[in-house]
């Protein structure tokens, strides 16, 4: 049924916090309070343990940690104007974030908000009355679990706590992992598939998806700053099973068109697992769509104050990577790498478009860029009334001299720090409803999708057995699942770099790739900006405020080790 859980604060301390500063909230005084039924009883609990997520995996937040810290992302001081933020952003490229970044203490406060918030759902519910009291807790555990294993991949630390009235225990290593197997492996016979509740909820593939993550990353868990990791046989056979289970169920599917796994409608697209869940009146963002995008990109005709923000771009490392692997094809001819939407320019006749055939290219983008164009606040119009769409020029900043080229070359230089340098990325579909560009996102944001399924199962059969050659059927079948176009050609041989190298094509910019480099020994690598090879960088710091917040308690709360 894909049941939306609704919206409820009571006065027993259930708040439901966003990111959106226009939410509606529906507050509910004391008299109404004590009517509530069993039912709004139990929504209202477990409703603020998914609640934060949109704000989680927001642009500054997750997706900085997990994808600017790599080769993946970069976000240079733009034009010395922009994005400056006291120098965060080329600290968390370079690997020398401090204690006080922000963004780190912003996604620690979201994620141990979000712990408390499940350990108060499964307080109430072990002892609701409702039907769905048994579901939901099974749910609030679950979340627990995967905010859990957030927090030991960010920070190396678990906070195990079951009544909310006592301290919080700190584990780490070996014992966190068996922590979380356990809370993981506990919910899995009690929730419910995706066909009943959808992906925006933790469903029994879901769960199966993070435990197999679990058991690929287990090494390093166990063992963060270790020279090499071991990954034992016994972690990816059950790498292989959870991730058998989830395909041989056939409860999803690979999509045929690659781009609409992160188009506005794909919430019931049938590639995602589990997902944050941005249908309309969910309160989501558009973050993810126009971070990259010029701020002279207006992607919606309806809305001519909804543009991107010339945000972060690929590095030239990870573009090469792809040319590397095409040679002298043009990476284009991957579906994944670029959609082609509006054909301007290549035949004249679009110069002058219909509201609503306009709609930009999607995937990386490169180049000279075309779009609607903004003058005074309205778009310029042929003389049939259709949106003139042309050359962009970063008329924004009054200079309409300097146009919107991407550029292959981006680093924090002068020179490579421009409006207009590296290549962006437009995975996302922009909202459709986006009146501001930031706000209404529409599109389900991916956690874990088929694609990462077979490709972490490739994996763990490469780590059991360098030969084997179903890890390269596993590739394959993701690559020719493509065919809403051409799809890449099948692969002749894999390895654990060339897996690498294709979850970078597959899943870029999906907050996995930290993740992944640290586990294929490539965290401490070099690349645009970035020399680095500090083992402790691998995980990030405790921000200062949560030591300075348990002072009074003497040893409990200690920084990780190199900062």
């Amino acid at each position: 049924m894909n049941k939306k859980l609704p919206i409820i604060l009571t006065v027993a301390g259930m708040f439901l916090i966003t990111a959106c500063t226009d939410l509606k909230e529906q507050v509910l005084d004391e008299t109404l309070g004590s009517n509530l039924t069993d039912e709004q009883t139990a929504n209202g609990l477990i409703a603020p343990v998914y609640a934060l997520l949109p704000e989680l995996h927001k642009h500054t937040n997750y997706f900085a940690l997990q994808e600017i810290s790599t080769d993946e992302a970069i976000l240079p001081y733009r034009g010395g104007t922009d994005w400056g933020d006291n120098g965060i952003y080329l600290a968390m490229h370079a690997h020398t974030s401090v204690s006080t970044d922000p963004n780190i203490k912003a996604t620690w406060d979201n994620i141990v908000q979000s712990i408390s918030r499940s350990i108060t759902a499964i307080t109430t519910l072990s002892t609701a009355k409702d039907a769905t009291s048994a579901l939901y807790l099974a749910e609030a555990r679950g979340m627990r679990a995967y905010y859990s294993m957030m927090m030991l991949d960010l920070f190396g630390i678990v906070f195990v706590k079951e009544d909310p009235g006592t301290v919080s225990k700190i584990i780490r290593g070996a014992e966190a992992v068996s922590y979380i197997e356990s809370e993981l492996l506990a919910v899995e016979p009690l929730v419910q598939n995706k066909a009943t509740v959808g992906p925006g909820r933790l469903t029994k593939a879901a769960v199966w998806g993070l435990l197999a993550r679990l058991y690929l990353n287990a090494a390093v868990y166990r063992d963060i700053y270790a020279p090499q990791f071991t990954f034992a046989s016994t972690d990816m056979d059950k790498v292989i099973d959870y991730t058998t289970r989830i395909i041989s169920s056939g409860e999803s599917k690979l999509s045929a068109d690659y781009f609409s796994i992160f188009g506005n409608t794909n919430h019931d697209n049938t590639e995602l697992i589990f997902a944050v869940d941005q249908r309309p009146d969910l309160n989501g963002h558009n973050r993810m769509a126009y971070f990259s995008l010029s701020g002279d990109q207006f992607p919606i005709a309806a809305f001519p104050a909804a543009n991107g923000t010339d945000g972060p771009a690929i590095t030239s490392d990870f573009y090469q990577s792809w040319v590397q692997a095409y040679g002298a094809v043009d990476p284009k001819r991957d579906p994944r790498f670029y959609k082609e939407n509006m054909s301007v320019y290549t035949n004249p006749g679009d110069t002058c478009l219909v509201d609503a055939d306009y709609k930009i290219n999607r995937g990386i983008l490169r180049g000279q860029q075309y779009g609607a164009i903004r003058v005074n606040g309205a778009f310029l119009r042929c003389p049939d009334g259709k949106l003139k769409v042309g050359k962009l020029t970063n008329l924004s900043r009054n200079r309409n001299d300097l146009p919107v080229i991407f550029t292959e070359k981006i680093d924090f230089t002068t020179a490579g720090s421009g409006y207009s340098s590296g290549y962006r990325v437009e995975k996302y579909e922009f909202s459709r409803v986006s009146d501001s560009g930031r706000n209404k996102g529409e599109a389900d944001i991916s956690i874990l999708r088929l694609a990462d399924v077979y490709l972490m199962r490739a994996e763990a059969k490469l780590r059991k057995s360098a030969g084997d050659a179903t890890a390269l059927d596993d590739v394959n079948t993701v690559r020719a699942s493509r065919t809403a176009t051409t799809p890449p050609p099948a692969l002749t041989s894999m390895n654990l770099d060339l897996l690498f190298r294709e979850r970078g094509f597959e899943l870029y910019w999906e907050m996995v790739r930290r993740t992944d480099m640290i586990r294929f020994g490539k965290y401490e690598g070099t690349w645009t900006e970035k020399t680095s090879t500090d083992v402790h960088k691998r995980i990030f710091p405790i921000p200062q405020t949560a030591i300075d917040g348990a002072s009074n308690l003497p040893g409990y709360m200690q920084q990780n080790i190199g900062y």
